[in-house]
């Protein structure tokens, strides 16, 4: 039901919950946002930040951005990475890898947390990063960019 938010409204306020499944059921590569939050982001050449939060789209649910805090390196900067731009993640190291350098991510366009992500702002990020964009491309079908309200970060 966690995918289908929507469903969520559809069940009735009375019913027993259903008995939990054992843990070995599941997907073993699924983690939950919380879970993930802190996991370190490995370029080609280097360490370069964590994860701090996640971007997603209102309309389709999807993860659009991960949302990368590079405060060890500069000061307080955040950057936002598509997640279909990552090569691996290693959940015993909880760490993301990415192909690309600690230099390129230092100097991709900066995200303000305070204003709405909007098509020129993505267009600049996948420009810089010489990235197909989701909106033309197959990894979605959006027309609009998401929707980001300040202080509305998946929790």
């Amino acid at each position: 039901m966690g995918a289908y938010p929507n469903l969520l409204a559809v069940g009735g306020r009375n019913q027993v919950p259903a008995k939990p499944e054992p843990a070995e059921s599941g997907d073993i590569h699924l983690r939950s946002a919380k879970e993930m939050r802190g996991y370190h982001i490995e370029g080609t050449d280097a360490a370069i930040g964590h994860v701090d939060d996640f971007i997603i789209d209102d309309e389709t649910w999807a993860v659009r951005y991960l949302v990368i805090d590079t405060r060890n390196w500069w000061l307080d900067k955040k950057v936002l990475l598509a997640p279909h731009w990552t090569n691996r993640i290693s959940w015993a190291e909880k760490k993301v890898f990415v192909d690309l350098s600690r230099q390129s991510i230092k100097n991709s366009p900066e995200w303000n947390a305070t204003a709405p992500i909007n098509r020129e702002y993505e267009a600049r990020l996948y420009d810089y990063y010489g990235r197909p964009a989701y909106w033309d491309s197959v990894y979605g079908p959006a027309t609009t960019p998401p929707h980001h309200h300040p202080g509305s970060h998946l929790g």
